[in-house]
């Protein structure tokens, strides 16, 4: 069978690592004070950390159905099958919709909920190439991924509570007083969902919290899996992010670690300045 696979940016596949890797990429839409911008199109990392910084209005969309199937349907006329990697289902309602979607062909589609986001999101896609190449169907691929699926970790450290208190997941008065004291929460992706790790006084120190946790995961519950290592960061500073890149590969000189630009979507809650470090099994 010939398959195709499509995600969307919240993979942190840039368009010309999707066009390297002949997968499609679907732009995220963004609302920015009213208009709607698409990620990787009209709206740049800087474009959007500018208008952030300057207190724009700023809400994630799901890209509209009629991109999606027609995209779906452009491929089912070259190709057997399409595997499609929304954001996982525990932080977006995309997910169920391009299941609903789906519904429509006949088995040809085939929505893979892997629980994932970024840069683990982006290695499942990997894996699901290698699977394809040794010969298995899309829908044995997608069983495994999904399967494999908790075989992530991710944390993300924010260098601000702005954000994470406009979308409600802090009130006012503990992002004041997180911010004098100079609290920095650890935040996890475990299972498809967004919660609390951990709370520490200053950046610093959390980068050291992440990179404790991510040996931790690696050396019980990922013991003897052939892992990926990998790291991110939010902003318009790219000497930040390379140092910060420096620093994780430092710590794990076992692992070839890339650096990625953390998906807009991300940081719609996080701001600039946030760090990401993640792993995920590698086929």
């Amino acid at each position: 069978m010939k398959t195709a696979i499509v995600t969307d940016t919240n993979s942190s596949i840039t368009p010309q690592e999707a066009r390297e890797m002949g997968i499609y990429l679907v732009s995220m839409p963004f609302s920015i004070d009213g208009t709607t911008y698409w990620e990787g199109k009209n709206c740049t990392p800087e474009d959007f950390f500018r208008w952030q910084q300057a207190g724009a209005k700023i809400s994630t969309s799901q890209p509209s159905l009629e991109e999606i199937t027609a995209l779906w349907e452009d491929l089912l006329l070259t190709h057997d099958a399409v595997l499609h990697f929304p954001m996982s289902s525990g932080l977006s309602g995309s997910c169920q919709t391009a299941k609903a979607l789906a519904q429509e062909y006949d088995g040809r589609v085939l929505v893979v909920d892997d629980r994932r986001l970024s840069l683990t999101m982006a290695q499942s896609i990997r894996n699901a190439q290698v699977l394809l190449a040794q010969g298995r169907s899309a829908e044995e691929v997608r069983d495994i991924l999904e399967k494999e699926g908790p075989l992530s970790s991710i944390y993300v450290a924010v260098s601000t509570l702005e954000y994470l208190r406009k979308g409600g997941r802090m009130t006012a008065a503990g992002a004041a007083m997180a911010a004098i004291l100079h609290i920095k929460p650890v935040l996890q992706l475990q299972g498809g969902k967004l919660d609390a790790y951990k709370k520490v006084r200053g950046m610093v120190h959390a980068k050291k919290v992440m990179i404790e946790a991510l040996r931790h995961d690696l050396a019980t519950r990922f013991s003897g899996l052939k892992m990926g290592v990998y790291c991110g960061y939010s902003g318009r500073n790219a000497e930040a992010g390379a140092a910060w890149q420096k620093e994780v590969q430092a710590a794990f000189p076992e692992h070839t670690v890339p650096s990625i630009s953390l998906p807009l979507s991300i940081c719609c809650h996080t701001g600039e300045g946030a760090v990401g470090l993640g792993c995920a099994k590698v086929w």
